[in-house]
């Protein structure tokens, strides 16, 4: 994994030790990798070089102000779903022209807030939600920019907990409906349509399936203009998947071949947003192990990480490798373990069967290709602290979120009047 290296027998991090890491902060933490970031956003700029194409990371995937400043200082605009997220991106510098606001369920604040900043386009995914955004900006004297994102029903083959793009999910308008919102959207004085969007889903392995919903946009957009119907613009969402069990790059040139075959042809500008693949392997979660349990039918190690810093493997079955920061030989005897945490609930592990060198109270760990989907689905369960965050950058390292100390938790409490005195 480029970013992360074994170094005399120890991992690290962009150059730095993560042991080094692990006794200046603590664990567990969250370990982010710049110059791994910085390599998967080159690699598909590159990928799609003479494509007019603008790339917009999706930040719910790690929202962190280092981490989105990072994006933007090499010229990403941002992907949003939310007004905190709306206002995290402003927060980082992005040219507000440069940010699109997806979600399926925006309320009127959250429009206001668009509007109010300026943004790129609103992905509308109702006829409810293009009805409210008209009736926002005809107040505000004002056309919104819409793009209206499309449901072109393509199976997606991730999990069935992140697809997007089939009929049986709450995401955009199914694609026979479409050209009926278009009609509508074009009549209405509030809006401003840019654009056709489509997201089809997260942690996608198989490209053949953009090549399916690619192929059913550039026949919606064709079909669209044959009306008189301008469209100007593509946005075609992320999704690229990493591999969890494997240090490999995602095939970002596989994936701008699609592109040019499916709507390259089209000559329209176009958006992408990539999320996972920007950050997902570009992160580690460290954690040290605090017992070796070694009961009749299993061996468990337990450490201080759990399911409230990571909760993928809990939430979604998900795989994530997990390894010893220090390898003292490479002859070490293993056993097979899983790796829990300290949260009262027999679901909170990390890894379960993994075969590893016999761990020992006192190890430290890296949870691999955790970078995404980490620290943004953290809580604070059994009031545990957030865990901190790290950025790495060519040989130095930066505290960049610092851990939450128990005592914040309690005064985000507010007691009654009539229980003070009790």
């Amino acid at each position: 994994m480029t970013g992360f290296e074994m170094r005399d027998g120890v991992l690290h991090s962009d150059g730095v030790s993560l042991e080094e890491i692990a006794r200046a902060v603590g664990t567990p933490a969250f370990v982010y990798s710049a110059d791994l970031m910085t390599k998967r956003y080159r690699t598909l700029e590159s990928a799609l070089e003479g494509l007019d194409v603008e790339i917009c990371y999706a930040m719910k995937a790690n929202s962190n102000q280092a981490v989105l400043r990072h994006f933007v200082s090499m010229g990403a605009g941002l992907d949003v779903v939310s007004e905190g997220e709306l206002s995290r991106a402003l927060a980082a510098g992005v040219d507000p022209k440069k940010v699109v606001f997806a979600g399926v369920g925006k309320t009127p604040r959250e429009i206001e807030a668009g509007l109010a900043a300026g943004i790129r386009q609103f992905n509308v995914e109702s006829p409810s939600e293009l009805a409210m955004i008209d009736e926002i900006a005809r107040a505000r004297g004002v056309a919104a920019p819409v793009s209206i994102r499309i449901n072109p029903d393509v199976d997606a083959k991730t999990h069935a907990k992140i697809t997007t793009g089939t009929k049986e999910n709450k995401f955009g308008i199914d694609i026979d409906l479409a050209p009926g919102v278009f009609r509508d959207a074009a009549a209405r004085a509030g809006i401003q349509v840019v654009g056709v969007a489509t997201h089809i889903g997260s942690q996608i392995l198989d490209l053949s399936s953009f090549r399916h919903a690619y192929s059913r946009l550039a026949d919606l957009v064709r079909a669209l203009e044959n009306e008189g119907i301008a469209i100007a613009e593509v946005d075609l969402g992320g999704g690229v998947g990493i591999d969890y069990e494997a240090d490999s790059d995602p095939d970002f040139h596989l994936y701008a071949d699609i592109v040019r075959e499916t709507v390259g042809g089209l000559g329209k500008p176009m958006v992408v947003e990539p999320g996972r693949s920007m950050v997902g392997d570009a992160g580690v979660l460290l954690t040290h192990v605090v017992h070796v349990k070694r009961g009749v039918a299993k061996t468990f190690a337990i450490v201080d990480g759990a399911m409230n810093d990571l909760i993928r493997p809990t939430l979604y079955e998900a795989y994530h490798d997990v390894v010893p920061v220090r390898l003292d030989a490479a002859d070490q005897e293993t056993v097979t373990v899983d790796i829990v945490g300290p949260v009262c609930e027999s679901g909170d592990y990390l890894a379960q069967g993994r075969a590893m060198p016999v761990p020992q109270s006192g190890d430290l760990l890296a949870v691999k290709s955790a970078g995404a989907y980490g620290a943004v689905m953290a809580s604070v369960y059994n009031s545990r602290p957030q865990a901190a965050e790290v950025l790495t950058h060519d040989g130095t390292f930066d505290v960049v979120r610092p851990r939450d100390r128990i005592e914040q938790l309690i005064e985000r409490d507010r007691v009654p009047g009539w229980l003070q005195a009790s």
